[in-house]
């Protein structure tokens, strides 16, 4: 640099590249006429690519450096030099992370030395990008907080919120990327909608065989796995038949057509999301036109961060994707759950940490047959779920997203004849909801995991 410049470095290397001669060979318009004749005139070679990493601020401030140490990890030149080539992203590649290397190397070598014009835009998109972090980062630093930056890109409007009277919009968090989706039929998805699908997809990724998830108001009101999805579904649709009256149906399979006409056969339905129809079934679905179909990837980790907002400030959080070792669950009854019992209460944990508390789910040979969702106390939640069964329960299991504060909910398991219970355990009447089971011949399992959903 210094020997393009004619200046030397100085104030110990703070000031090097901020010079006409490199910033004039950087932001020069190839096609302006003037521009070329001032760096002409003014000796300025232009310069037709930028690469520069950034001095490592965040990775320095994880090491305790002292305040004035850190100061000189402030890169000044580096952004500048970035953003002026990004500003020019027409004559001037841009590059500020060695990830990028290959891939534009690979484009050089493709196109004799040229990258087009949308990969020139892309690289300077990404600096932005770049040095809006990076000074978000130094933000953060001074502030001695904390500072969370989402950006969130509109993919959609929406005709409207929650209620007509609210407006809408879909949006994406860039960093941690979306899934990718397209809807195949049907009206314009809803606020709603979107709600929805989300719940459907987070249920049935989780299984590695057929599953069908049926959602109403972001709760699943059934849900099952089976030896195929048109089995797995009807399963989940006996679940609450007229719950899920114009709820969205999440599988986690192509839909065949056997699969396709068990839906049309199950009443209204607002849509279905799956990662892909067959032709027959896409065709025996289009005969419902306002029924909405939706492709969607399945992914096994859809979420990093969940994020409520409250009029107190947003609430920020890991998402709730703990699991456990089911060698390491506590059987604390005298009564051992057999192994068809055991399959059972693990498939309603899987269920129960979807369902908002307080919640209850009892299942029976991989199906839910009644949910018991968000009441106030635990045993109105048991009572629904187990309303909702009807006379199936003898034999089946119960799980609870939290512990029992008192045995009426036992007691009201043994009635219907439910024969093991998983729940987190960790009450002060932990002892007396055991004794109870102990006298009921009822197994139950701790698994000292707690599943709350607000």
């Amino acid at each position: 640099v210094s020997e393009l410049t004619n200046f030397p470095e100085i104030l110990s290397g703070r000031v090097k590249t901020l010079h006409p001669k490199i910033f004039g060979a950087i932001l020069a318009n190839k096609k302006h006429p003037l521009h070329m004749e001032q760096i002409k005139n003014l000796d300025i070679e232009p310069i037709d690519m930028v690469v520069i990493n950034l001095y490592p601020f965040a990775k320095m401030a994880e090491n305790n450096l002292s305040f004035d140490t850190m100061i000189e990890y402030i890169d000044i030149g580096g952004p500048s030099l970035l953003r002026a080539a990004a500003k020019n992203f027409k004559n001037v590649a841009v590059l500020h992370s060695i990830n990028q290397y290959k891939a534009i190397a690979s484009q050089l070598l493709a196109n004799n030395g040229f990258l087009s014009e949308d990969t020139l835009k892309e690289l300077a998109v990404s600096v932005f990008s770049a040095t809006k972090e990076y000074d978000a980062r130094i933000y953060a630093y001074f502030t001695g907080k904390e500072i969370l930056n989402y950006d969130l890109e509109k993919v959609s409007s929406l005709r409207y919120g929650e209620n007509p009277h609210q407006k809408a919009g879909l949006y994406n968090i860039t960093q941690f990327g979306h899934i990718n989706f397209r809807q195949l039929q049907g009206k314009q998805l809803s606020f709603n909608n979107l709600l929805d699908l989300d719940s459907a997809l987070r249920i049935v990724t989780g299984f590695h065989s057929p599953a069908a998830a049926l959602i109403k108001h972001s709760n699943p009101c059934g849900v099952a796995v089976a030896g195929t999805l048109a089995k797995a579904y009807v399963q989940a649709y006996k679940t609450d038949e007229l719950s899920s009256f114009g709820g969205i149906i999440g599988l986690n399979r192509k839909v065949d057509g056997k699969t396709a006409k068990a839906i049309l056969k199950s009443g209204f339905r607002e849509c279905v999301v799956a990662p892909a129809y067959s032709r027959e079934a896409a065709k025996l679905l289009s005969q419902k036109k306002n029924l909405r179909l939706v492709e969607a990837a399945i992914k096994e980790s859809l979420y990093q961060t969940d994020i409520k907002r409250t009029c107190f400030g947003y609430l920020v959080q890991d998402m709730d994707e703990l699991d456990f070792d089911p060698e390491k669950l506590e059987v604390v009854t005298k009564k051992k759950p057999t192994k068809t019992q055991m399959e059972a209460l693990l498939f309603a944990w899987r269920i129960v940490k979807f369902v908002k508390s307080n919640a209850i789910v009892v299942a029976k040979n991989n199906a839910t047959l009644g949910i018991g969702i968000g009441q106030p106390s635990r045993v109105d939640s048991v009572r629904i779920a187990l309303s909702k069964a009807k006379k199936t329960t003898f034999g089946a299991v119960l799980a609870s997203d939290g512990f029992f504060p008192k045995p009426d909910s036992i007691q009201l398991a043994k009635k219907a004849g439910i024969k093991a219970i998983i729940q987190p355990g960790g009450s002060i009447k932990d002892k007396e909801i055991i004794s109870f089971c102990d006298k009921y011949k009822i197994a139950m399992v701790f698994t000292k995991i707690r599943h709350f959903r607000h």
